[in-house]
């Protein structure tokens, strides 16, 4: 970008003013929960509406630490991992005449992580250490993207509903422990972008209807979730070893989602995290915004901090997509679990310096 542009985007974002709020995707790669509860807030304040407790530990990489449970199940048994594989993990595929009514997954882990997190939570909203009005957020992977990422495209669609129902027996157990008034529930979708894109190639990979599909799972995990929760969706191309499954054109498929989601969802969705690619600050990456159409109430936060090219970078970025859009909040991209711990505070205060708080 030259001198010129450069001062022209920042005179477009002085213009517009600074992104309102920050949103955390999930992933922090701190010690512990409660040392994610406390560097969060006092770095970003009230920059932020909920706060996840990082992923730490054995779910740091997503929802590799799931092939674990899933071995569990006796109509299971476990394979070599693809070593091609975007994503190499363990892998698995259903024993010999398996029916899909015998598929029975038991504990997934999510509810126990949880309720021991939102122990820590509790404890440091009533120390004053979080706000009262900042919620606990919990990050669930779709069915679909567990499924398709450890089972053959063979036996995906037998062990999809199996999965489903114990993730929502988890969900349930989350929602039966923690008051609703404190909760908010984020439905990562990644998955699904690569096969939309024909990047996976899982048992709906080529049916001409599979946007209708997947978007049809995402509005009712959304309908599941209570009206006194919060719920979110983050929208994800991938980001392992900082890369993606494949780098979206612009955010013609994103919004696409997005609308799709809004409008057949019955219950307010709280906020939507779109992916921003650290070498797109053109206006042609976000012009398809301008078709957004979500509900009134839902914030729109853009994944548009890196790291590696600091406020400068930060700071096209916001100022090519308020050419598009005028009102959302940041964040990164995806969550932070790939990244050095050490580097975990600068990348925090990064966010303070382009972002106002909401709260």
């Amino acid at each position: 970008m030259s001198d010129q542009q450069s001062m022209g985007a920042e005179a477009h974002q002085e213009h517009q003013g600074k992104p309102r709020g920050v949103h955390l995707v999930g992933s922090v790669p701190l010690r512990d929960a409660e040392a994610v509860f406390a560097t969060t807030t006092s770095i970003l304040g009230g920059r932020l509406r909920r706060i996840p407790d990082g992923e730490t530990g054995v779910r740091s990489n997503w929802i590799r630490w799931q092939g674990d449970f899933l071995e569990r199940s006796p109509q299971v048994e476990a394979v070599p991992p693809d070593t091609t594989a975007y994503a190499p993990r363990s892998s698995m595929r259903l024993r010999p005449g398996v029916s899909p009514d015998e598929i029975a997954f038991e504990s997934l882990g999510y509810f126990d992580a949880a309720r021991t997190s939102h122990a820590v939570f509790s404890r440091l909203q009533r120390e004053t250490v979080i706000p009262a009005n900042v919620r606990f957020q919990v990050s669930l992977p779709t069915p679909i993207a567990t499924i398709t990422s450890f089972f053959p495209p063979r036996d995906q669609a037998a062990a999809e509903p199996a999965y489903e129902r114990a993730l929502m027996r988890e969900l349930d157990q989350i929602l039966e422990t923690i008051p609703h008034d404190e909760l908010a529930i984020q439905w990562d979708v990644a998955i699904e972008f690569a096969i939309l894109e024909g990047v996976n190639r899982g048992y709906l990979t080529g049916r001409t209807n599979v946007m209708e599909l997947l978007v049809d799972r995402l509005i009712r995990l959304g309908n599941r979730i209570p009206s006194a929760v919060q719920l979110g969706y983050h929208l994800c191309y991938g980001d392992l070893g900082h890369r993606h499954f494949k780098e979206p054109e612009d955010t013609t498929t994103l919004v696409a989602v997005a609308n799709s989601v809004s409008a057949g969802v019955a219950r307010p969705i709280n906020w939507i995290h779109l992916p921003v690619p650290r070498n797109r600050d053109d206006a042609a990456y976000f012009a398809p915004l301008r078709a957004l159409t979500l509900h009134p109430q839902t914030e729109l936060y853009l994944g548009l901090i890196h790291l590696h090219d600091g406020l400068d970078g930060a700071q096209r970025r916001i100022a090519a997509a308020q050419r598009a859009i005028a009102d959302f909040g940041v964040a990164t991209e995806c969550g932070m679990g790939r990244r050095p711990p050490e580097t975990i505070p600068d990348l925090l205060r990064l966010h303070v310096e382009v972002a106002d708080p909401v709260i």
